[in-house]
């Protein structure tokens, strides 16, 4: 690391001592997928893993309906808000509120290719301008006592040399980001929607690697491409963290297993009929509180059963009949009549 940066990076930390902490596994933060009920079911599963919300636009933050947005079960924690803008004073403020309402750190999204989003100006196309992310972190840091943290792409474009990525970080860690999630694709702005922009570029995991390695001093964690638990405890020989993604939508049940293997707890694993009963009465609580629909929470449960007897059935049950009017939590119960006790039963594989 720079001699220069280090001393910055020590001024930032005497402005504002809190470090972000090391977060060894995270989920990430997806689109219409780590809602407050994705988050709540994740905490059935494992206690430790850090959650993330969507993204949520500073517009939206300041004159859209907090409470909807915001809102969260004290279960979910930890849990970090992402957010989504360009704007420093903006940023701030919405970082403000994340900390009164109870947030454990607040992420910005250098990452998302999508065009709404570059309309907007920030998200992935903000790595051409890293001053820019710069001036934002450092309004964000000011505005509060949480980690600030920044979610990334290796590049962008033709901005896609590892000495672009390492002048993006050197610039945004002075400014006093400590943790980076690095998404070890480049994003195509043109050409790719954000689904071709998860598969298509290849995957660079060296480049994350290199980057750890040149900024020791800082936290790297490194997302794209992961989908077992297994493939974990490889990259945390050459980086702080792993995030995981789509994975975790599609074989939830793997991160049942994810506070014993990565954390070292020593708590016995949730089975799927733990998860099962703790859902069913989460569902009958929500329909009460919030007249919330059933069909909004067991869309996230439709992958319990992957790669398991039954999960076809499963998956047919809560889709023909979730939906419907009165549907309570028990249909969860009906759902798992398919299923075999000894699946139902098991725990998590050890890895």
């Amino acid at each position: 690391m720079p001699e220069k940066l280090q001393n910055t990076l020590a001024d930032a930390k005497n402005k504002n001592p809190r470090r972000a902490e090391r977060r060894p596994l995270s989920i990430a933060p997806m689109m219409e997928v780590t809602d407050r009920h994705f988050r709540y079911f994740m905490r059935q599963l494992t206690k430790k893993t850090l959650l993330y919300t969507e993204m949520v636009t500073t517009g939206a933050v300041l004159h859209g309906d907090k409470q909807k947005l915001l809102d969260f079960d004290p279960a979910e924690l930890p849990l970090a808000l992402q957010l989504g803008g360009d704007n420093p004073a903006e940023l701030a403020e919405c970082t403000r509120i994340a900390g009164d309402w109870g947030y454990s750190e607040v992420n910005l999204n250098v990452g998302c290719p999508s065009d709404r989003v570059q309309k907007g100006k920030f998200g992935a196309c903000l790595m051409a301008t890293p001053e820019q992310v710069a001036s934002c972190v450092e309004a964000m840091r000011k505005a509060t006592a949480l980690p600030v943290t920044v979610k990334h792409r290796i590049g962008i474009n033709n901005l896609n040399r590892y000495e672009d990525l390492a002048r993006f970080v050197e610039v945004v860690a002075a400014a006093g980001c400590d943790r980076f999630i690095v998404h070890a694709r480049i994003a195509l702005l043109q050409g790719l929607d954000p689904k071709g922009n998860r598969t298509v570029p290849p995957l660079r995991y060296e480049d994350v690697y290199r980057l750890k390695a040149d900024f020791p001093n800082l936290l790297i964690e490194v997302n794209g491409g992961i989908r077992q638990l297994s493939d974990i405890r490889t990259h945390l020989r050459k980086v702080d963290g792993v995030m995981i993604g789509r994975a975790a939508q599609d074989n939830p049940f793997m991160f049942g297993a994810a506070d014993q293997i990565i954390f070292g707890e020593s708590t016995p694993p949730p089975t799927r009929r733990d998860v099962i009963q703790t859902m069913a009465a989460y569902i009958d609580r929500r329909m009460a509180e919030a007249d919330d629909h059933p069909n909004r929470i067991t869309r996230h449960l439709l992958g319990l059963f992957a790669y398991r007897p039954g999960a076809r059935a499963w998956k047919r049950y809560l889709s023909e009949n979730a939906h419907k009017p009165g549907t309570t939590g028990d249909v969860l119960r009906k759902a798992a009549r398919a299923i075999a006790q000894d699946v139902l039963n098991e725990s998590p594989e050890e890895i």
